[in-house]
């Protein structure tokens, strides 16, 4: 075959394709080595006709085919370009963000052959001697049927080896797995209103169609999952489950093994190690595993049979990535699923606004569960606690102490909620003022006295607490405020019998550590739970009667428009894991906003209520989504350089800017973050398709502009942010 001119994306921060030579045989989809500079580098074969003009002397040649892996599919490098279109990233860095780790290296990879091995008939006839023990052991295990290389592997260390001198004298071959049957663990029965959902979601058009299934707390959203996904794979049909957290996953997992024991459910986060993330998602690829369960980036996770997705906890913020591709997986998962032609489930007990909306103008149809699947149980009742004249204990309040101690002496489990972890929000010196200041962000170190660390939670910075104030020598230095760290040791003191678990990042860094949780938690051994917004989110606690939430009223204070709807759903999130069984729930907020509609509405467990009248406020305000908006946001040593770029930039294109209005520059919420400062300018439009018409120009304009302050000042564009 003579030369061929292929385009070839890199994972470099470049956008459009590569024009290359190729004298061998290569398809969109296909991993290439390529030379790039004075590097190699792994490309990807991208659909496009190359540009006219250029001399094949002029274009270098790929190097290698890696053909080990077929080439990636249409619906995956489709996804991709959707992406880098739709995020107005380069489809290079898009395409590779995708792909696991081992497969952005430019080397091939030959996937290991899972296939049992099986004796053949010239095998059977072919009984090893007494005296060659690991063999003789290895065929007669073989005898009683297929054998895995792990398998193989426990009978003898030599199993490798002698497989392979066997597999060539042809005394085994490879045994092809049978498709296995659908089996079903026990289900509990549904109620009314899980019954509609199932049947709606079963007798729903053939197709495209997304749903919410609404549900309150409790409501048995997972089961109407389970059982809807029963039948697709009784089709022979993949699903992809999408949840927010990696600590969903352990708990979810174990209901999905229990009820489809026989079927193939592999799990994609970022904390797998590499060697199983890539098996994982070749499994996926290659349509060996059934179910995929993950977070946000397994929405990328190629399926050829892919029957139905699953967004449990659609509202969750988790779903949008913060930098890089700033992709919303919910999105991409909705448009995945209309290219599919397959239906996708939304769940949430509160919707994002984005979703409510979407049901408002019918784009998508909803589904509601308004009771709690357990018999017995109802929703908590929420008391609000008023703090304005209250004398509190580390924080806790006289009703809140004792609710405590009235489920101690029960026997029931309570959960206290906050959402700061470490011991004090900040440390302060009584003297002069000071305050412990992260020397790298705008924002406040916090104490970790276990540690005797200041730590900040958004760069890192860590440094060791001062015996005395580093302004004024003054050795009266104080934690002020409470973390989770700081309300386990009050607890502690003032509840000496309780045994107390803390939930937090810092608990759960160990990949075994929600695994010991749920032990714990589910064997009785826990009286007391005391943790962060890690705790809001689908956990089923059983006994848990009693929550209480401290410090909620900092989420007024956000200058960002969405505080008031996440900090809704925070609160009727954790609240919901009161009440789950028999003993009745009850929920104590402290607040100083008794009289505020957002705890009106948490009293009252009027979501649409709320809902409703967040947009009706933003309608009238312009904000989404009754607009849609993006951010070009720049950083650089100093927030003089990052504001002058972008009132630069802004010069120069408001005459392109036909249907947008761009508003700025004006500093992030949090100006300095890691030793950079940071400037933005909002754009929007109440048209989709003006506001990317204009964003489609500004990537060339932008890197131009940029050059002239040199390496040090990046630029970003987030479509649809999700934080100011």
């Amino acid at each position: 075959m003579g030369l061929q001119r292929v385009q070839v994306v890199v994972d470099l921060p470049l956008f459009g394709a590569f024009t290359y030579l190729s004298h061998f045989p290569v398809s969109p989809g296909q991993r290439v080595a390529v030379p790039f500079g004075n590097r190699q580098l792994c490309g990807v074969v991208v659909t496009g006709i190359p540009p006219e003009g250029l001399p094949d002397s002029q274009l270098k040649q790929v190097e290698q085919v890696f053909d080990s892996l077929p080439p990636l599919s249409a619906d995956f490098l489709a996804l991709a370009e959707f992406a880098a279109a739709y995020y107005h990233f380069p489809l290079g860095q898009t395409l590779f963000t995708a792909l696991p780790t081992a497969l952005r290296e430019a080397r091939d990879i030959t996937p290991p052959d899972e296939r049992p091995y099986g004796l053949t008939d010239a095998g059977l006839a072919a009984m090893p001697a007494a005296r060659q023990r690991a063999r003789l052991a290895l065929w007669q295990a073989l005898g009683d049927g297929p054998l895995t290389q792990t398998q193989a592997r426990q009978l003898t260390p030599q199993a490798g080896k002698i497989l392979a001198d066997w597999l060539a004298e042809g005394l085994v071959h490879r045994v092809e797995p049978d498709l296995q049957p659908l089996q079903l663990g026990p289900s509990p029965q549904l109620n009314a209103d899980q019954q509609a959902a199932l049947d709606a979601l079963s007798s729903g058009p053939a197709g495209f169609q997304p749903w919410l299934l609404h549900g309150i707390t409790g409501s048995g959203k997972t089961e109407v999952y389970l059982q809807r996904i029963a039948r697709c794979l009784a089709q022979r049909q993949q699903v992809l489950v999408l949840v927010p957290e990696i600590n969903l996953t352990p708990q979810l997992i174990e209901r999905f093994i229990q009820r489809f024991p026989a079927s193939s459910i592999a799990v994609q986060h970022s904390q797998l190690a590499e060697g199983e993330r890539l098996r994982n998602w070749l499994d996926a690829w290659q349509g060996r595993a059934d179910i995929i369960i993950g977070t946000r980036l397994s929405v990328f996770t190629p399926m050829p049979r892919l029957g139905m997705i699953v967004v449990d906890e659609e509202h969750d913020g988790s779903f949008k990535q913060q930098d890089g591709l700033r992709y919303h997986a919910r999105d991409l998962a909705i448009w995945r699923a209309h290219r599919a032609g397959i239906p996708i489930v939304l769940g949430s007990a509160t919707p994002s606004l984005e979703t409510v909306a979407n049901v408002e103008a019918g784009r998508y149809r909803q589904l509601k569960l308004s009771q709690r699947a357990h018999g017995a149980a109802k929703l908590p009742q929420v008391r609000l606690v008023d703090t304005r004249r209250a004398k509190l204990v580390e924080g806790l309040s006289e009703p809140v102490i004792k609710a405590l101690a009235a489920r101690l002496e029960r026997q029931e489990m309570s959960l206290v909620f906050i959402n700061r972890r470490g011991y004090a929000p900040v440390l302060a010196c009584t003297d002069c003022g000071w305050t412990s200041g992260c020397p790298r962000c705008s924002t406040r170190l916090v104490l970790h006295l276990l540690e005797r660390k200041l730590r900040c939670h958004h760069c890192g910075w860590e440094e060791n607490v001062p015996h005395a104030c580093p302004e004024c020598g003054a050795p009266d230095i104080k934690p002020l405020g409470e973390g989770t760290q700081r309300l386990e040791s009050a607890l502690g003191r003032l509840f000496p019998t309780a045994r107390i678990l803390r939930i937090d990042r810092d608990t759960t860094q160990r990949k075994q550590a929600w695994d010991d949780i749920y032990r714990k938690v589910h064997a009785g051994e826990v009286d007391m739970l005391v943790g962060t917004q890690m705790l809001a989110k689908g956990h089923d606690f059983g006994t848990l009667s009693l929550v209480t939430v401290l410090n909620a009223d900092g989420g007024l204070y956000s200058a960002d428009y969405r505080a008031s709807e996440r900090l809704f759903a925070q609160l009727t999130q954790v609240a919901g894991r009161a009440g789950r069984a028999d003993a009745p729930g009850e929920v104590l907020v402290q607040t100083q906003w008794q009289e505020h509609p957002l705890y009106q509405a948490l009293v009252a467990h009027d979501f649409d209520g709320f809902a409703a009248s967040l947009l009706q406020e933003r309608r009238q305000a312009a904000f989404p989504p009754a607009v849609y908006q993006a951010l070009l946001r720049a950083d650089a040593a100093e927030l003089a350089s990052a504001s002058a770029f972008l009132t630069q930039v802004r010069s120069q294109v408001q005459d392109m800017a036909a249907g947008v209005l761009i508003s700025g520059p004006a500093p992030a919420l949090m100006v300095r973050l890691a030793n950079r400062e940071r400037a933005q300018l909002v754009l929007e439009s109440a048209n989709r398709q003006a506001l990317h018409r204009f964003l489609d120009q500004l990537p060339p304009l932008l890197d131009a502009q940029a050059r002239q302050y040199g390496r040090g000042l990046r630029w970003s564009l987030d479509v649809d942010p999700q934080e100011m």
